[in-house]
C-alpha cells in the first residue's frame, strides 16, 4: 500500500530501471525498496530483514545485487567492509554521509544550498585541474559518532 505519490514515483522508476536491465519489479523487491525508504538512513542487511521479516535474507542479498547494479540501490561501506544500503540519490534526493570508523553508523546530512554550490564549484576546479568530468559527487566525512566518543 502507497502512502504517498513521492512512494509510487520511486516504484515507477525502479521498475523502468529493472526493466531496461532486463529484470523484473517483484513483491520482494517492492518490498525491499519500501523497507529502504522507510529507513532512517543507510541500512544494514540486519536492519532490514528486522524492518520486514517476511524477507528471506537470501533473497535480500540476491536483489541487493540487482538493484545496485541497475542503478536503484548505493552500497556504502563503513569499517570492516560492513555495508549498508540506501535508495540511490537520483530516487530521493542529494545527501551526504558521516561515517563512525569506531561502530560503523551512518548517519545521512545534507548542507544549505549556498554551501552545496559552494562545494561543487570547489570539486569542479579541482577536477578541471586535472581534466576530470564530474557527473555527480558523495562526500562521506570519517570520525567517531556521539555514542562511541562519549
Amino acid at each position: 500500500m502507497r502512502t504517498t505519490d513521492v512512494d509510487a514515483d520511486i516504484d515507477d522508476q525502479v521498475a523502468a530501471l529493472l526493466r531496461q536491465a532486463e529484470q523484473r519489479y517483484t513483491s520482494g523487491r517492492r518490498r525491499l525498496v519500501a523497507v529502504l525508504q522507510t529507513g532512517d538512513g543507510p541500512l544494514t542487511i540486519t536492519q532490514i530483514l528486522d524492518a520486514d521479516r517476511s524477507l528471506p535474507q537470501s533473497s535480500v542479498y540476491r536483489n541487493l545485487t540487482i538493484l545496485e547494479e541497475v542503478g536503484a540501490v548505493t552500497r556504502i561501506v563503513t569499517r570492516d567492509d560492513f555495508a549498508r544500503y540506501e535508495l540511490a540519490e537520483h530516487l530521493t534526493e542529494h545527501h551526504h554521509h558521516l561515517i563512525c570508523s569506531t561502530c560503523g553508523d551512518v548517519t545521512d546530512f545534507s548542507l544549505d544550498p549556498r554551501a552545496e554550490t559552494g562545494l561543487d564549484r570547489a570539486l569542479h576546479r579541482a577536477a578541471d585541474e586535472v581534466g576530470f568530468d564530474i557527473d555527480t559527487h558523495r562526500l562521506d566525512l570519517l570520525g567517531t559518532c556521539a555514542s562511541c566518543s562519549g
